[in-house]
């Protein structure tokens, strides 16, 4: 009797233990799906932590973090981006569809025995996968950021009534591809969602060439020059230039240019011809004596030698062909020099635009003449073809004409140093390549005409700059001389501007 009633308190018990092991077996397993429904923990979406939520929870989060605006600081504004705003983008299926694979991908019951032996499940991050339209990115910082806080540099302005220049203001722009970097970065950040802009300072811009023009045009106004003065400057940099004349302080047309006379200007021009002439063998030692004779000393006879070794009987003509080949249509030397008060003959009469003008009078010498954007452009043409192998007198001459000997005619003219016109203007110790010329009346000893021709090297930009000044009754050399070097002052001290 008492072992029957042992076999059924066993069996009562064991029944007991298997119901109470079936009852945790399938509480555990409720646990374990409604778990499985869920993120494992430690999981990350594109940064963003999910553990423990359902995909719609974890949908919600991940949008939540990544369409709060970023905050730029430009400077001392703060300005807030919508991710949308920039064409910011969230590829939300595929990120939950890689997260539901890790969570629903692995073996049921191989998670469901260890999650009864409390083992965690391994951490998985999902990364980020957003698109940005660099497009509208680009135009919301051109439009949006640029348009309203970039401080344009302000350009150095003339100071009227001297020859100097203020020293503007610096300008502050965003540096865009920086930012264009910066900002991507914060849009994919869950955390770092603030950007510190880069920003590009500019120096003061250099004034408008109407600015230098006008600043000219007021200096010789301002000295109260009374007969015609012709100037032109070319940028040998960017190719501008300045072209103008007046006549009693009034401004005149230049097209055509006003007509000079070229006085010692045209020693260039036949400087020129002897080395077209030269046919690349170098000049002797007599002819390279004279040329710098001509040039340096300004001496007449020289320069009738040397015609005379172009040709005994047209020398002149042939410099005065030269030069048209190169489109220099007002420029000419139609006689030898010979002595003042015993002329050459006139060997031909030249009709140019230039001279044919009847709005001005300048009283050109018949026997050699030019205008300040001839003898602008034959300078420009040397220093092209010294510098870069380009430029008419190549193109006209080839095989004749080198960067080799432009480089040789740059060098004589930069030797050729008198302390006033031009010269005067510029710094001591400045690389000047020029020829000066100027007539007085053999007799009289009175200056009508003074002329200058150069190319300046400066330190922030080299150009050329010729002026050619005539007065009807005369041209009082300190006031007018003195004029020459405010001008040229002007111009240099437009391409070299204070440093802030």
């Amino acid at each position: 009797m008492r072992r029957r009633n042992t076999s059924v308190l066993v069996r009562f018990v064991s029944i007991l233990f298997l119901s109470a092991t079936i009852f945790l077996t399938i509480i555990s397993l409720i646990g374990y799906s409604r778990e499985r429904n869920n993120y494992p923990s430690g999981m990350t979406i594109g940064g963003v932590p999910v553990g423990g939520l359902t995909p719609k929870q974890a949908s919600d989060r991940i949008l939540l973090v990544y369409n709060t605006p970023i905050e730029t600081f430009y400077g001392e504004n703060i300005i807030h981006i919508g991710p949308s705003v920039v064409g910011f983008q969230i590829d939300m299926d595929s990120m939950i569809a890689a997260a539901d694979l890790i969570r629903t991908g692995g073996s049921f019951w191989g998670g469901f025995w260890n999650y009864l032996w409390n083992q965690e499940p391994t951490s998985a991050a999902i990364p980020l996968r957003a698109t940005i339209s660099e497009e509208q990115l680009q135009n919301y910082l051109k439009f949006e950021i640029s348009s309203r806080y970039d401080i344009p540099p302000e350009p150095a302005q003339p100071i009227p009534g001297s020859t100097n220049f203020s020293l503007g203001n610096p300008g502050q722009t965003l540096d865009h591809e920086r930012a264009v970097f910066l900002i991507e970065d914060a849009l994919r950040s869950p955390q770092v969602r603030s950007v510190l802009l880069t920003l590009e300072r500019s120096a003061p811009a250099r004034p408008t060439l109407e600015n230098l023009e006008t600043l000219l045009q007021q200096t010789i106004t301002l000295a109260g020059y009374d007969g015609v003065f012709g100037l032109y400057m070319l940028d040998l940099q960017t190719g501008q230039e300045i072209h103008f004349a007046m006549d009693n302080n009034e401004e005149i047309s230049t097209e055509p240019d006003v007509a000079f006379t070229a006085s010692s200007m045209i020693k260039i021009p036949i400087m020129v011809s002897t080395y077209i002439r030269d046919d690349g063998e170098g000049l002797d030692e007599t002819t390279a004596n004279q040329l710098l004779n001509m040039i340096l000393k300004s001496e007449n006879p020289p320069a009738d030698v040397l015609m005379t070794r172009l040709n005994a009987f047209s020398g002149p003509l042939i410099v005065t062909e030269d030069m048209q080949n190169i489109g220099l249509e007002n420029t000419f030397i139609a006689g030898y020099f010979c002595d003042p008060f015993n002329p050459c003959p006139l060997l031909q009469r030249f009709n140019t635009p230039a001279n044919q003008r009847l709005d001005v009078f300048t009283d050109p010498d018949l026997y050699n003449q030019t205008t300040p954007s001839d003898m602008g452009m034959l300078m420009a043409d040397i220093y092209q073809c010294a510098n870069s192998g380009g430029g008419a007198l190549i193109a006209a001459y080839p095989g004749k004409i080198t960067s080799t000997v432009c480089k040789q005619m740059i060098s004589i003219l930069t030797e050729n140093k008198i302390g006033v016109l031009i010269e005067a203007g510029v710094p001591e110790g400045t690389q000047i390549a020029h020829k000066h010329g100027w007539i007085s009346d053999s007799l009289s000893g009175v200056i009508k005409d003074i002329s200058d021709a150069a190319i300046v090297y400066s330190p922030g930009g080299n150009y050329v700059l010729v002026m050619s000044a005539y007065h009807p009754v005369q041209a009082i050399w300190d006031s007018v001389s003195g004029l020459f070097a405010q001008l040229s002052q002007v111009t240099y001290n437009y391409f070299n501007l204070p440093i802030q």
